[in-house]
């Protein structure tokens, strides 16, 4: 019987650590900074700083740099990232998935604060520190998006990885230059990306003669259908299946799979949207979903 209650204690403390996340997400989406900020100081003098408490105190952050309270935002920012940094003298980052989260978060809430202050510079070089502190981890290609959203644009597209792809041979990029390139990263669990699909589709048939190119870079997660781990030959033949079903209209379109891929361009979100121009620069870099009519406005600029 002692045993029993001891399980039972044992999983309804783990219950309480993982709820904090989702109580603080559900108070500051309700604008509700107070009760966010009074359920983090209850849980904090309960069970001390943790990684749940970690990953909700960066959501805070994110909250807040949304908001406008740079600041508020900065200081939550760097406790989240003291905190994770203390906890790493115990454990590698990728132990578990709360660290990595909540210090990718912390990381790029303090590059957004420097950016919205107009300190690119000091942002790119907070960046570019945590990518050689952090560059074989999980959040390399996090780190990686914030950093391309400062300065890739206007500089020449880095090369794909296509030794692996699905469909059409893909074409390296250093081959295409003369013709735009649009580049749409996208996951076969990603609602936005099925929902971008259609844009991509019409936007391809709206500028094949102008000489438009599409690629679709995917990679592997290792997992498959409602999030079973999968095999490497498991999953492909899973992406494959996902991509005849959802993008009937981009059938043609080489996808190339390369985790490389999505690190070099910092896919971190999906879909991303990266337009290349005639002269192989990049002209559009953009993490999530676009509108048809801001697509296509930027890619008539591209051309």
């Amino acid at each position: 019987m002692i045993l029993r209650w001891s399980l039972v204690f044992v999983l309804l403390v783990a219950f309480a650590r993982g709820e904090i996340i989702d109580e603080v997400r559900t108070a500051l989406a309700e604008g509700n900074l107070s009760a966010a900020s009074s359920q983090l100081e209850t849980y904090r003098a309960q069970h001390g700083i943790d990684p749940e408490y970690l990953e909700a105190l960066s959501w805070t952050a994110r909250a807040l740099q949304s908001a406008g309270q740079l600041d508020e935002a900065e200081n939550y920012a760097k406790q989240t990232e003291s905190g994770t940094r203390e906890l790493l003298k115990h454990r590698p980052l990728d132990a578990e998935p709360h660290l990595p989260l909540a210090l990718g978060a912390a990381l790029e809430v303090e590059s957004q604060v420097l950016v919205a202050r107009g300190q690119n510079v000091q942002a790119a070089a907070l960046l570019r520190r945590a990518l050689a502190t952090y560059g074989t981890t999980s959040i390399r290609t996090r780190l990686q998006k914030n950093l391309n959203l400062l300065g890739l644009t206007g500089q020449a597209a880095p090369a794909l990885n296509v030794a692996d792809y699905l469909g059409v041979r893909p074409t390296p990029l250093a081959q295409e230059k003369g013709s735009p390139v649009l580049l749409f990263f996208w996951a076969h669990w990603c609602v936005d990306c099925k929902q971008e699909g259609p844009i991509i589709g019409k936007l391809t048939a709206d500028f094949a003669s102008q000489g438009l190119k599409v690629e679709a870079p995917t990679q592997l997660y290792g997992y498959a259908a409602q999030g079973e781990d999968a095999k490497p030959k498991d999953e492909i033949a899973y992406i494959g299946r996902v991509w005849q079903h959802y993008y009937p209209a981009l059938q043609d379109v080489p996808v190339p799979v390369s985790k490389a891929n999505f690190d070099r361009y910092g896919a971190s979100t999906t879909p991303t949207l990266v337009l290349i121009d005639r002269q192989g620069k990049v002209a559009l870099y953009h993490p999530g979903i676009m509108s048809y009519e801001d697509l296509r406005s930027a890619i008539e600029k591209a051309m």
